[in-house]
């Protein structure tokens, strides 16, 4: 891994580093975007957007929340990939503005127009990607190209739901589909890396004899699994083969889970979260074939065990994490986070729940939202004051 190297920079530091603004919109989003939504559903407010109150709440949990959460995660790995300058002060802030942009052009479509509105949002998107692809062709880092790949087909995905709403395609199931994949597809790769490796210096630390094993032919195989589960679920959700292969991914992600031994982790917060994250995609795909094999079984179910359980663990956990280290603070996830943690896995749990107790569903969807809101609250309340402030240390 390369050395990551700094500019001399003097400005605010909410833009010293790329994770500050974006972790920071990340989590302000997840918070007050849900609200917006549960409001909308609800019947009880309307924003003048072009997209329906499922579809906006869809759409702004993936590309306005889950998209902030990517920027801020690459725009900081990057740089310790590559060894080169990261993004800082007026370009970063550039970037920041557009993704803001995005989020109150998607909210007010209905009034400035939908051509308008999917341009400026497609646009954050397309910005991060030439940057990526820029640092990664400079750094000659072509080990994360793929990342580059994920990162455009989401931005197909974003530009086929505009589509829809514009009225230039009739259904835009498919691409809903795929935008969840290419995130999990992402936990998948990037989670492969990370948990085992923090695992591990987690368990060396205290002396373990048994650690994570390392990565090889198990960790493609599942990868590989989980790919190919992801393609038949958007293509052919109901086929019968998708329940196939949706449960041998479900089976190999939990296979490959217990390699990296998360059980020696429940004294840290900070280690265990990112299992339980990874545990959601096993989850998920297991719900994708029940649903499947039994239809009477609704997919909303696995879906938010893929959304809010595996992306919405896994981006709060990673996200926690990366704040701490990278501004100087000991990793340490303290009460308050590790409540975080908890709350938003118990959100995923109840939103499964909610179709399967329908007469109980408006009061679980209530309580659901709920412990979302409280989670990302709560990691508000802790990391504002990192992003927002210089390094602890140096």
């Amino acid at each position: 891994m390369a050395i990551p190297r700094y500019r001399a920079y003097s400005g605010p530091a909410i833009l010293a580093q790329g994770f500050r603004p974006f972790f920071f919109l990340a989590g302000f989003w997840a918070l007050v975007a849900l609200c917006l939504s549960i409001e909308m559903i609800l019947g009880r407010i309307s924003l003048p957007t072009a997209f329906d109150a499922i579809s906006w709440h869809y759409h702004e949990m993936l590309f306005g929340y889950v998209a902030a959460a990517i920027a801020g995660f690459l725009l900081t790995a990057i740089p310790n990939w590559t060894g080169r300058m990261p993004l800082q002060g007026g370009p970063l802030a550039v970037l920041v503005g557009i993704w803001i942009a995005g989020r109150v052009a998607v909210s007010i479509s209905a009034v400035i127009g939908v051509w308008p509105a999917a341009l400026i949002d497609l646009s954050f998107l397309a910005g991060l990607i030439a940057v990526c692809l820029r640092e990664i062709v400079a750094g000659k880092n072509w080990r994360n190209l793929p990342i580059v790949g994920l990162l455009s087909v989401f931005l197909l995905t974003n530009a086929c739901l505009h589509a829809a709403v514009i009225g230039l395609i009739s259904d835009d199931g498919p691409a809903r589909r795929l935008a969840i994949g290419v995130v999990i597809a992402l936990i998948a790769l990037i989670g492969g890396r990370i948990i085992p490796s923090f695992t591990r210096n987690w368990l060396v630390k205290r002396g373990a004899e048994h650690l994570p094993a390392s990565a090889g032919s198990f960790d493609r195989l599942a990868l590989v699994g989980t790919v190919l589960a992801i393609l038949a679920w958007v293509i052919a959700p109901d086929w019968i083969g998708t329940g196939a292969l949706t449960a041998i991914a479900g089976v190999l992600t939990l296979l490959r889970l217990a390699r990296w031994r998360g059980w020696a982790t429940v004294a840290d917060p900070l280690v265990w979260v990112l299992h339980v994250g990874h545990l959601w995609i096993a989850i998920g795909f297991g719900l994708l074939a029940v649903s499947v094999f039994w239809p009477e079984i609704p997919q909303t179910g696995a879906l938010h065990a893929l959304t809010a359980g595996a992306i919405g663990t896994m981006t709060l956990a990673v996200m926690s994490r990366a704040t701490m280290g990278h501004t100087g603070r000991e990793l340490r996830a303290g009460p308050w986070l590790a409540a975080a943690f908890v709350l938003v896995s118990l959100s995923a749990a109840l939103r499964i729940l909610s179709p399967v107790l329908s007469s109980f569903y408006i009061p679980l969807l209530v309580v659901a939202a709920a412990a979302w809101i409280g989670a990302f609250a709560l990691y508000l309340i802790v990391c504002s004051p990192m992003w927002w402030t210089r390094r602890a240390k140096a």
